[in-house]
């Protein structure tokens, strides 16, 4: 059984409607499940496979005037994995506690694949 619901084997696995992210590591997790927020009615995370982007250690969201520490991008219109609330949605990307947040970042390399499923 696959020990996660992405058919990647490498990379970031993201399931929302369960809350949870993986990273995975030769079909095999490394890190996870972790916590996550996801985007509110209105501002969905798209569903889809992205690659890492880039990565901004202190990055401020200029739209929402809001801090987004460890930011790992895997959209051209700005979704990310970031340290964030794990109680309210978001616009969009994909909050993490404060450590997950950090892994995430040390530990996603630019090109990598992120999958994110329902």
């Amino acid at each position: 059984m696959k020990p996660t619901p992405c058919d990647i084997s490498d990379g970031a696995c993201i399931q929302l409607s369960t809350n949870q992210s993986w990273v995975l590591r030769g079909d095999k997790i490394v890190y996870g499940p972790a916590p996550i927020t996801h985007g509110r009615k209105g501002f969905e995370t798209p569903l889809g496979k992205f690659p890492v982007l880039r990565k901004v250690k202190d990055e401020w969201s200029r739209p929402y005037n809001a801090p987004m520490p460890w930011s790992t991008y895997f959209t051209h219109s700005g979704i990310a994995f970031h340290e964030g609330s794990l109680t309210d949605p978001s616009h969009g990307c994909i909050h993490l506690d404060p450590k997950a947040a950090q892994y995430y970042f040390q530990n996603l390399s630019i090109g990598e694949t992120v999958q994110v499923v329902s």
